[in-house]
């Protein structure tokens, strides 16, 4: 069986690749004129997955599994068109279930279950699963997760019917704003967007100590900023980063680490961020942007934690950046393809200016198809009149957004986009166009298939109240101790993320975890983005590090070594979400300027104290004794106390002022 992420190394067999076009054609037409209900969007979007995954992961056997995979994947398929056919009598009959009802919502059941086994593995299933048997006979439990029983009617009725089950809020988001984005970002890879962001990060740092390093961590930050996908990060930017770091001295594991690093942190990365993020403002009923702003000091922080990690290791070893010869110039970039960035840009300016997820997605991506293929094919045309032409077709489609929006925006700028491709290129460049369309609907597989699932054990939740139970013991153990009970739920998210990705394992945590720390005073999105921070750490964990993993077959090396260099890279950045808990101005919750400056002075301070102790060197070697006294310095900075604040500077200024002495002897103890 193949993993997931192979898939990106091979083509679509042709029938796949036109039902992936469709697919991403159905989504961008729901989003565009919301011609069904959400419910109905919902079911065909988790039946186009299952009918993707079971074609294109046909298990073993030959053709007897290829033809059973496509008898399975178009089931579902079908079962899907159950929920818009019958809509109305469903709505009308909510709760009562038929006999077409029950096959309908086991059969639906089985094979979410059955798709997302093929695609992500056993681990996720097994938990669902547990979770559905819990709903099932939990009545049969001692003690107070005990719950009343409910009827197999009742628990497939959660399940496959409403907004509760495989079709509630997690899938919602997906067949919406984070498959948009999602294929926002497959177009922008494929006008060139990698291109930019490698020359661009490789001129402005290349030659600097260090360098290969640092080109993986800002170019996988950039790329973050549009795809949102730590495993797709690896397999796009690490092709180019891992080999580069290896030629330069760094060690085939550290160079595999940097880059799962730096490549995870692209969800927490706005403005695009991962997909829970779309998941976490629905969840919590407010603007996307308030998430991006809680998210933006923690995100820069966290890349600033592995570009600190990667320099003092570079100085550690001593190695050297590439010759300023050959790297590109970093603005001859950005000249060159500038226009790649104005559907980034436009994007930005949406969401900041209080417009939704859905519409700025939309139209982010009616730009990127204008802009980026347009531009380029204008780029090429050496006739002044017809540039003209397309300036003055686009400042049309511009105000046929402004008057008639967003749907005839969209509308007016593919068709322009399509007669300015085909003048140019012909089919050639449209082709280019409609694999942006396929593979972003192979990208969305993984992300839908979990939400779909993970809808399971929120429904659970929902449907038995164990949530309360769970969170009841917990705040028992923690309710004097809100360190404890951060601890706790830093490890219940590691422990999860070993074998889950970070979607269920946000959503999983934040139903049991964050009303807890919310009555222990935490303000709820802090306590969300807690979860989130150590829901992307989870990924590199060992022994299931999914984002080494991916890192391993390019760094040719195995993945568990690559999983702890990862670590190591990312420590310092252990202590931002606890920061956060402490002084919520630091997410931008509450304080003014001077409480926000002050916060990020300490976690800059904290960082780079930890990031030494952690590597062992700052402007020399750090000796074993003195590496324990420097991270309990940092240590004590994380607290919010005044006096641990006060402890805390004290130790770091008598031990930044030692080491610059012992510094400077050394060196002219080495020149004598």
């Amino acid at each position: 069986m193949s993993s997931s992420h192979d898939l990106a190394d091979r083509p679509l067999p042709r029938a796949i690749f036109w039902i992936a076009v469709a697919f991403s054609c159905f989504q961008v037409w729901t989003a565009a004129y919301s011609p069904i209900s959400s419910q109905v969007v919902r079911a065909v979007h988790v039946g186009f997955v299952l009918l993707m995954i079971f074609t294109l992961y046909p298990g073993r056997g030959g053709r007897a599994s290829a033809a059973l995979g496509w008898v399975l994947g178009l089931a579902g398929f079908a079962a899907s068109f159950y929920h818009w056919i019958y809509e109305a009598d469903l709505t009308a009959r909510a709760g009562q279930m038929t006999d077409a009802d029950m096959v309908i919502g086991i059969l639906t059941i089985v094979l979410v279950f059955e798709a997302t086994r093929r695609i992500m593995g056993w681990a996720l299933p097994i938990i669902c699963g547990i979770f559905l048997l819990y709903g099932l006979f939990g009545q049969y439990l001692p003690g107070p997760f005990m719950h009343r029983g409910y009827g197999l009617d009742q628990i497939v009725s959660t399940m496959s019917f409403g907004v509760e089950g495989i079709y509630g809020t997690p899938t919602y988001v997906s067949s919406t704003y984070i498959y948009l984005f999602i294929l926002f970002g497959a177009f922008l890879e494929q006008a060139g967007m990698i291109a930019l962001f490698s020359d661009f990060s490789m001129g402005l740092v290349g030659h600097t100590r260090g360098g290969p390093a640092k080109v993986s961590v800002i170019s996988s930050g950039l790329m973050g900023t549009i795809n949102g996908s730590g495993v797709a990060n690896v397999v796009t930017t690490g092709q180019f980063t891992i080999p580069l770091m290896k030629r330069f001295g760094y060690s085939s594991a550290f160079a595999g680490g940097v880059e799962a690093t730096a490549s995870m942190g692209g969800q927490i990365m706005p403005p695009v961020m991962g997909a829970v993020a779309f998941i976490m403002a629905e969840t919590l009923n407010i603007a996307y942007v308030e998430v991006v702003k809680a998210a933006i000091i923690p995100a820069l922080l966290y890349f600033g934690t592995a570009l600190w990690t990667v320099h003092l290791e570079a100085g550690r070893k001593g190695l050297h950046g590439l010759p300023k010869e050959e790297c590109p110039n970093p603005w001859q970039a950005v000249r060159e393809r500038w226009f790649l960035l104005i559907p980034l840009i436009g994007l930005v300016v949406l969401l900041f200016s209080g417009y939704t997820p859905l519409f700025s997605g939309t139209v982010g991506l009616g730009l990127t198809v204008i802009l980026i293929f347009g531009a380029a094919v204008i780029k090429g045309v050496g006739n002044l009149a017809i540039r003209y032409l397309f300036w003055v077709l686009l400042g049309f489609a511009c105000a046929g957004f402004i008057r008639f929006g967003v749907t005839d925006f969209f509308v007016i700028t593919a068709v322009l986009a399509v007669w300015l491709l085909a003048r140019k290129h012909g089919l050639s460049t449209i082709g280019l166009a409609i694999k942006a369309l396929a593979e972003g609907a192979r990208n969305a597989l993984p992300v839908a298939a979990a939400c779909a699932l993970v809808g399971v054990i929120i429904g659970i939740i929902n449907l038995t109240g164990v949530a309360a139970a769970f969170g009841g013991e917990v705040i028992a153990i923690g309710e004097n101790n809100l360190f404890l009970a951060l601890f706790l739920t830093m490890i219940t998210c590691l422990v999860l993320g070993m074998g889950i990705p970070t979607i269920p394992n946000y959503i999983i945590t934040s139903s049991l975890a964050a009303p807890i720390l919310l009555k222990l005073g935490v303000p709820l999105i802090v306590s969300h983005m807690f979860v989130f921070y150590f829901g992307i750490m989870a990924d590199l964990t060992p022994p299931v590090a999914l984002a080494a993993f991916a890192a391993a077959p390019i760094a040719r090396e195995n993945g568990l070594k690559i999983s702890i260099q990862a670590l190591r890279v990312a420590v310092a950045g252990f202590v931002v979400p606890y920061m956060a808990v402490y002084s919520p101005a630091l997410m931008l919750q509450g304080g003014g300027v001077l409480a926000v400056a002050y916060i990020v002075f300490k976690a800059v301070l904290a960082i780079a104290l930890w990031g030494a102790g952690v590597t062992g060197f700052l402007m020399t070697p750090i000796r074993w004794f003195e590496r324990i006294y420097v991270i309990l310095a940092a240590s004590l900075l994380v607290a919010a106390e005044p006096w641990t604040d006060d402890a805390g500077f004290i130790t770091a200024a008598l031990f930044l002022v030692w080491h610059t002495w012992r510094s400077r002897r050394m060196r002219r103890q080495a020149m004598a």
